[in-house]
């Protein structure tokens, strides 16, 4: 039986405020236009009936709205509903952005106030809320169904403010203190009028009398419904004081478990860097495997030397052997003929030898050269690097330097947070009596917390902000970190290919006077190389392609990289990584096969089968 009750005790309630409003509306306005008639019909902002008016009519508006739960307190303001009237009728919006404008006001209450004052200069309030009570489905949003705007009620009052029109209210808004006024009617003004009235009309005056002092007792109520109220917004400030405590605490969990991924992060650098000396030693043994295969070609061909010397000491043999068979048989002459065409035949292949190291000579020269342009590019990009490390170590220390003035700006708001606490409590000491000055102490405590809520946001986002710059930069350093290493892996490289390059040139020097030597030895000889006359037209029609030149492979056109390696292929002169020359092929020029590419390895083989058939 109790849920039941409890409905229909309310309503009652709200049926009573209700007629209690319309009474004291009507005596408003009626005091309102007889004072205005006795004046002229010209206001001002210091009249008390005019004043009064706008008391009733501020409590006629708050009857039955709807309280907005927020996290700093609760919200009660009936500019909310006032504020629909620009969306309905666009006359309005002129009054709602000088409302907005104004300096002065600073909170909803103050701007309903200064609204009401406006509508009533231009003369159409009672055509705005006209507008709004005809869109009651809006009004539900901020009025409860009981209220006297979602009533017939209502319309009675639009009805007694049309009588308004007549006057000329002169009311200025500069100067006045709106948000700090106290909305309470005074029913003196009415109660002298009984005394004036004629004889006939004091049974109505009685009831309105009665009426009044209702009227009274119910504003008594309300005013220790208030206190209530402000007794809960205190707790609730209390709690919000625990809940930001709960914030610090929770912020400063949040630093140590950034701090533990920085230490995450650290043995995440550790592990690219094993990672990275991995990579390093792989690349180190590819180089090892191709010095060796490099090695290999180079006691090959000391091996063709070898044997050339000693096809050139028997030829000396045979032809001493042969001068004392001419002494010893002139009439021989025909068969030491024969016997010369054979050894002239031997001297061409020897000299297509010859030939064959000469070019071999060639190529060394230009892979020196190929290697000094790479020591060069190579000590270039050291000093870049070196540069971009000096800057990232400037952008460490001002993160740093701004991680410190975040940390003092937390000191700052921890400091304030605890003067909010020590004003709080305070203000429960003071609490006794001072109703009116509580509610402006409360209103400054509510800004300030909502300073503080908007400092510590600001300073969340900043940190989330340097984090991510921290992040970043330390991806940066750990590539950079990488990349050094990679660097003096190169470096030592190159002094290994240097060492190389002096052991290559001293061998080169030797066998260009060995050569020399055996030009000086075959020069009687007649050379007849027509087949390699044609190689080596087919070969200077290829241009042979210099590292620096090609960035990416010709066939798959994938980028080199420390990985992936450059290749030259030795028919046409063109730079492929190693899946796309793999092929190995025996040309004219080379004693050995030599690596070529995928598209002459089948062309060549396709001009191998179209010989042979």
């Amino acid at each position: 039986a109790v849920p039941v009750c409890a409905p229909t005790a309310s309503r009652c309630q709200m049926m009573e405020e209700r007629a209690n409003l319309m009474h004291m509306m009507k005596l408003s306005v009626k005091v309102l236009l007889q004072s205005a008639l006795s004046l002229g019909r010209s206001l001002d902002a210091d009249h008390a009936p005019l004043q009064q008016f706008f008391v009733v009519m501020e409590h006629c508006l708050k009857h039955g709205l709807k309280v907005k739960k927020s996290f700093i307190g609760q919200n009660k303001s009936f500019f909310g509903p006032l504020e629909l009237v620009e969306k309905l009728c666009p006359e309005a919006s002129d009054i709602a952005t000088s409302v907005r404008n104004l300096p002065e006001l600073k909170t909803a209450v103050g701007r309903g106030r200064a609204w009401l004052y406006l509508a009533l200069m231009q003369k159409k309030l009672a055509d705005y809320l006209k507008v709004l009570i005809d869109n009651k489905h809006l009004l539900s949003e901020f009025y409860e169904p009981e209220a006297l705007m979602m009533e017939e009620e209502g319309m009675v009052i639009v009805g007694l403010l049309v009588g308004l029109n007549v006057l000329d209210a002169n009311l200025c808004l500069k100067g006045e203190d709106l948000d700090s006024q106290v909305g309470v009617i005074d029913f003196s003004l009415y109660l002298k009028d009984v005394q004036e009235l004629d004889g006939g009309k004091e049974h109505e005056r009685i009831t309105d009398v009665l009426d009044q002092k209702n009227y009274v007792e119910e504003l008594n109520r309300h005013l220790s419904c208030t206190v209530g109220d402000l007794q809960s917004k205190i707790d609730g400030l209390e709690k919000t004081n625990s809940k930001l405590q709960e914030e610090l605490s929770a912020a400063t969990d949040r630093i140590c478990s950034l701090q533990e991924e920085q230490q995450q992060l650290r043995e995440q650098n550790e592990l690219i860097r094993e990672r990275s000396e991995k990579s390093v030693e792989i690349t180190k043994q590819d180089t090892k495997v191709e010095l060796e295969t490099y090695k290999q070609t180079r006691q090959g061909l000391d091996e063709m030397y070898s044997d050339v010397w000693k096809q050139l000491k028997e030829e000396k043999k045979v032809r001493l052997e042969l001068e004392k068979e001419l002494e010893l048989q002139i009439g021989m002459k025909t068969e030491m003929e024969i016997a010369m065409k054979l050894l002239e035949k031997d001297t061409h292949e020897k000299q297509d030898t010859l030939v064959a190291l000469r070019q071999q000579l060639e190529e060394v020269k230009a892979i020196n050269l190929q290697m000094f342009h790479k020591v060069q590019s190579a000590e270039s990009c050291l000093q870049q690097k070196d540069e971009a490390i000096t800057s990232f170590e400037e952008k460490n220390n001002q993160v740093m330097s701004s991680m410190k003035q975040m940390e003092e700006r937390l000191q700052l708001s921890e400091r304030a947070r605890r003067g909010a606490e020590e004003r709080s409590h305070k203000l429960q000491q003071e609490l006794g009596g001072r109703t009116c000055a509580l509610q402006q102490q409360l209103s400054q405590l509510h800004e300030q917390c909502s300073s503080l809520e908007k400092e510590l946001k600001s300073e969340k986002e900043q940190r989330q902000a340097l984090q991510r710059e921290l992040q970043q930069e330390k991806d940066t350093s750990s590539l950079l970190r990488a990349e050094l290493q990679q660097v003096e892996g190169l470096k030592k490289e190159l002094r290994e290919l240097q060492d190389e390059k002096v052991e290559l040139q001293k061998v080169c020097e030797e066998q260009e006077q060995a050569l020399q030597e055996m030009g000086l030895h075959l020069s009687q000889s007649k050379l007849k190389m027509e087949d390699i006359k044609e190689v080596n037209k087919a070969l200077k029609g290829h241009t042979w392609l210099k590292d620096d030149e090609a960035t990416h492979c010709k066939q798959c056109e994938k980028e080199f990289s420390i990985s992936r390696r450059k290749h030259h292929c030795r028919h046409c002169g063109h730079i492929f990584c190693n899946t796309c020359s793999s092929n190995e092929l025996a040309l004219p020029s080379y004693p050995r096969p030599v690596r070529v590419c995928d598209s002459c390895h089948t062309l060549l083989l396709q001009r191998c089968s179209s010989t042979g058939s």
